[in-house]
């Protein structure tokens, strides 16, 4: 008997090993809470006549954002919220937002809740157990065999965090459908005081959901009927970006900059900014960016498209400034922080959402997805449509 040692003749085997397809965004959805809000809507509603505090809300860059505000009592004043009852709301928003982007996101790509096998759920705004994808699956019908996973605390960088993982497990099954939601209930995250601390934060953050669905290789199983009809997953009516890599930091001495912990004279938790977190980012991004282009033999002029986390003015900022990039390369950023806050782990998919709707993408593009959050974190990702 012989025994080949030797490698397949490279003319007969493409390569060797076998490369994987990667991972490909193939559909997109996003949704927000009932009623929107202008930044002197809020402080009208809740009294606030401190002009620094006015002043902070007024400098934000913000003109709206979605809300789920306190109900009011006989004199129309916002009643009090325990940390009961943000809990309840953010159960309640957090799913029913999530759903409604789920829908639009399977809507999309002409796919039903039946055809997702594998969930992944994003959330900082509250705590659940079972967690959001138990409920998104009961309450949509989808198969319970579903695998699923929660990612819950991470904060604004989230999105990206998650976005891995997701993408791994469509590599690992080609052809099968993943989700992932990201789904921020930031009313159920307020502390409402006349405190500096919590205008910042107040100021700045929104509700909303947005959804991404994800699938690696050429053919889609499909299992819902309108899908076996038409074959496959319409992943053709917009070119959808390929997920090339992934790169991280995290700036351990500025672990506490960012911070939701408990608040013990509001007797509930509450979320913290340091004032100099706008530059700690800006001071990290070239490092996180540089090394996820150089790992792909890239530079930043090969870059045509930023997907930013809207994560504030000074943020956005600090990062423009110490990338080098122009107003018109962050326009969704700003555009999605304008119209919307912050909306912490989706922001970055608000923006995307808005990129493919504007129709300034062409294949081959190369793009840069990157969001901030505690830790404090930077999440970078690399795409090409």
């Amino acid at each position: 008997m012989t025994i080949q040692t030797s490698l397949p003749d490279p003319n007969l085997v493409p390569s060797w090993p076998p490369v994987p397809e990667p991972a490909r965004i193939a559909g997109l959805g996003t949704a927000v809470t009932d009623h929107s809000y202008s930044q002197s809507d809020v402080l009208d509603i809740f009294g606030i006549t401190d002009p620094k505090i006015r002043s902070v809300f007024a400098n934000s860059a913000i003109e709206r954002r979605f809300l789920s505000l306190p109900p009011t009592g006989a004199d129309g004043t916002p009643l009090p919220e325990d940390q009961e009852d943000l809990l309840a709301k953010h159960k309640r928003n957090a799913v029913d937002m999530g759903i409604r982007a789920l829908r639009a996101c399977l809507a999309d790509i002409g796919a039903e809740p039946a055809d997702v096998e594998h969930l992944c759920c994003v959330t900082s705004t509250g705590f659940l157990t079972p967690g959001l994808s138990a409920y998104i699956i009961r309450d949509t019908g989808m198969d319970p065999r579903c695998s699923r996973a929660d990612i819950v605390g991470m904060g604004c960088n989230a999105g990206l965090n998650a976005l891995g993982p997701t993408a791994s497990w469509a590599v690992a099954n080609p052809g099968r459908l993943a989700v992932l939601i990201c789904s921020e209930a930031c009313s159920a995250a307020y502390t409402m005081d006349a405190t500096m601390r919590t205008a910042v934060v107040n100021s700045l953050f929104g509700d909303g959901a947005a959804a991404i669905a994800v699938i690696a290789g050429d053919a889609a199983r499909t299992r819902s009927t309108q899908a076996a009809r038409d074959g496959s997953y319409d992943t053709s009516a917009a070119l959808r970006p390929r997920i090339l890599g992934f790169s991280s930091y995290i700036v351990t001495e500025a672990i506490e900059a960012m911070r939701f912990d408990w608040d013990s004279d509001q007797n509930r938790l509450s979320f913290f900014l340091d004032r100099d977190i706008p530059y700690v980012v800006g001071a990290h991004a070239e490092r996180v960016v540089d090394r996820l282009l150089s790992d792909a033999g890239l530079r930043r002029s090969d870059v045509r498209h930023w997907l930013v986390h809207s994560g504030g003015k000074k943020v956005i900022d600090a990062v423009r400034v110490n990338l080098g990039l122009t107003r018109h390369d962050l326009r969704h950023t700003t555009g999605v922080l304008r119209d919307y806050g912050n909306l912490s782990s989706g922001s970055f998919l608000f923006s995307l959402q808005r990129l493919h709707t504007e129709g300034a993408v062409r294949r081959s593009d190369i793009g840069v997805l990157m969001t901030m959050g505690p830790g404090s974190t930077i999440e970078t990702a690399l795409v090409q449509w």
